[in-house]
């Protein structure tokens, strides 16, 4: 865990993301927290990192999600050396 992130506003923003109870109402506060393309970035970089854990090649990822490479290596690098966040929430949407 990086040291740096913890700090009061940003336990606010996970307490306030820890209380959303429908993907409407996780639309409706994104919407308003976020632009379309940090939303969608996001995404991807979950979708990325499912397709990864699953066995899926860096090669196959890069060719079935919009993804840049640099991107794609930030995320390859985070399951390889990060908290295991990406795994973990993967595993428990089981999808």
């Amino acid at each position: 865990m990086i040291k740096q992130l913890r700090n009061e506003e940003n336990n606010a923003l996970f307490e306030a993301i820890l209380h959303l109870e429908t993907i409407e109402d996780c639309y409706m506060f994104f919407e308003d927290l976020c632009t379309v393309k940090e939303i969608e970035a996001m995404a991807i970089r979950l979708h990325a990192a499912k397709n990864l854990l699953e066995g899926e090649t860096y090669e196959k990822t890069l060719e079935n999600v919009n993804i840049s490479s640099a991107t794609l290596s930030r995320v390859s690098k985070a399951i390889k050396y990060g908290d295991g966040g990406y795994k973990k929430i993967i595993e428990k949407c089981g999808k």
